[in-house]
């Protein structure tokens, strides 16, 4: 008689046994499981909600590849890449090389909950996550790979993270730090809780959201086909946090208190320019404030109000850095244009900059200034003045600009910069939480350099800015521009004719 599913699914997935000739501590030694204070048996109580047996996975799968490459090939017979918005387009750039060798780095990460999951039905599901993440590696090589004949900025899909590019340097900082270095049980809560169920809902549903408003629908199709996959496989945070918070709570709320901050960093450069300043005008849907509001404020907070999590004890000067961080970083990443592998759109338009004021009623006052002397350089042809000559101080955590967190340009708003002196050594920070997350992670943290800290000890020669894009791997056909070459600044520009005057806004 064949058994129904309910009759057989508990039993293929709970794969544990006692071990005969090794002890379970030999089998899962607790600096790579993670098992701390949790009682060895209560790990057998792990229960994930969507559960999927191993002949379900490949059909589900299989029918999203037909419908992802179906679309793509359909594309590839029409112009619609040659019609893209240029600003647009390096959202997609961005996007690629920041992302795909970090999918490709989840595969190791998914295999070591596989091997040291502490029960069978996590180590399962894991082995599906890693499937996951190697058809999500796969997905971005192959769609980026179409437009290296147009444009070899898309090279760096593959590229990014194998080079010293500083934007590279800070992903690693934090991808490493939670994926790669730490037990199976620390990863499940700073990866599938904390930053699948975070992050990457905004990165994907809001990009795919943009993306079609654009006209791109290849690369909505790609990211939203990736993002059916991190629903499921993001199940491995919630029972994990579960047991945690009965006999662990402390370490679940420090787990979830630095991956966030940590990843809201990280997105305010990723995710805050595209949806602000990339996306065309006309095809964006929501500010990033919004997008964060709803889908990081509300919906996460309720996820930790579930589990009974506290929010962060940073959580106003989180809440602050949504009118400023994304700004910030976005006009640093204009300004150090050349050092990155996309071409940032300035995004500064009147119309534009309406927008930034009607979304952000502080932006005006604290960016303003600063981008109405941009324009004014640009107009007076002096564009070399909007060029680096030098390079800001980087902090010694997130690796991201000094000032950013925050990024005012008045004396209401102050830029200032954390100190901590340890064993004799200065390290500097852009905010008060990346200060105690390094201080408290320190120990594997010592030793870490900033760019800038590697130019000051003699890695980068020359020590100025050629000799850091060399350094870095950019060359001339890579080095970024602005994507629209400076022409939303002629809105600035008096209607007389041949007059090359200032107009500010």
């Amino acid at each position: 008689m064949r058994l129904t599913r309910e009759a057989w699914h508990d039993i293929t997935r709970d794969t544990d046994w006692t071990p005969s000739y090794v002890t379970d501590a030999e089998i899962f030694p607790d600096i790579f499981s993670g098992c701390g204070n949790v009682p060895r048996d209560k790990w057998h109580g792990w229960r994930e909600d969507y559960r999927i047996s191993y002949e379900e996975y490949v059909s589900v799968q299989r029918e999203k590849e037909e419908a992802a490459y179906s679309v793509k090939a359909a594309l590839q017979r029409s112009s619609l890449f040659d019609s893209l918005d240029e600003g647009w387009k390096s959202s997609a750039k961005a996007h690629h090389g920041a992302t795909t060798l970090i999918e490709y780095l989840a595969v190791p990460v998914e295999l070591k909950m596989a091997r040291f999951g502490l029960t069978g039905g996590w180590r399962n599901m894991a082995v599906l996550g890693a499937l996951d993440e190697m058809r999500h590696t796969q997905l971005n090589l192959f769609f980026a790979h179409e437009f290296l004949a147009k444009d070899p900025q898309y090279d760096w899909a593959q590229r990014a993270y194998h080079t010293n590019e500083w934007a590279a340097i800070a992903g690693r900082a934090l991808f490493d730090g939670f994926m790669a270095s730490p037990n199976a049980v620390d990863v499940a809560v700073q990866l599938p809780f904390t930053f699948e169920t975070g992050f990457t809902n905004l990165q994907f549903v809001a990009l795919a959201s943009d993306a079609l408003g654009s006209g791109d629908i290849n690369f909505a199709n790609m990211i939203s086909s990736i993002q059916t996959d991190e629903a499921r496989h993001a199940q491995q945070g919630g029972p994990t946090l579960e047991l945690l918070m009965e006999h662990d709570p402390e370490r679940a709320q420090w787990l979830i208190d630095k991956t966030f901050w940590q990843s809201a960093r990280i997105f305010a450069i990723l995710t805050g320019p595209s949806m602000d300043y990339y996306t065309p005008l006309a095809s964006r849907e929501k500010s990033y404030k919004e997008f964060m509001q709803e889908w990081i404020v509300e919906q996460f907070v309720a996820s930790l109000n579930d589990y009974g999590l506290k929010k962060p004890w940073y959580w106003d000067e989180f809440m602050a850095s949504l009118d400023t961080a994304h700004h910030a970083l976005h006009l640093g990443v204009w300004f150090y244009r050349p050092t990155v592998w996309w071409n940032p759109n300035g995004g500064l338009s009147k119309d534009e900059r309406a927008w930034l004021n009607d979304k952000y009623p502080n932006f005006e006052k604290q960016f303003g200034p600063i981008w109405d002397q941009i324009i004014a350089n640009i107009n007076s042809g002096n564009v070399g003045a909007t060029l680096p000559q030098t390079l800001p101080w980087l902090c010694n955590l997130c690796q991201l600009p000094i000032g950013s967190a925050t990024a005012p340009n008045c004396a209401e708003f102050p830029v200032r910069s954390y100190k901590l002196v340890h064993d004799g050594y200065p390290y500097y920070f852009c905010s008060d939480p990346c200060r105690r997350i390094w201080y408290r992670e320190r120990e594997r943290l010592i030793g870490q350099q900033t760019v800038v800290e590697r130019m000051l000890g003699g890695q980068i020669q020359p020590p100025d800015v050629p000799g850091l894009l060399a350094w870095m791997g950019i060359t001339p056909e890579i080095a970024g521009k602005d994507a629209h070459d400076l022409r939303w600044a002629a809105d600035y520009l008096p209607a007389a004719k041949g007059d090359r005057a200032l107009v500010t806004a």
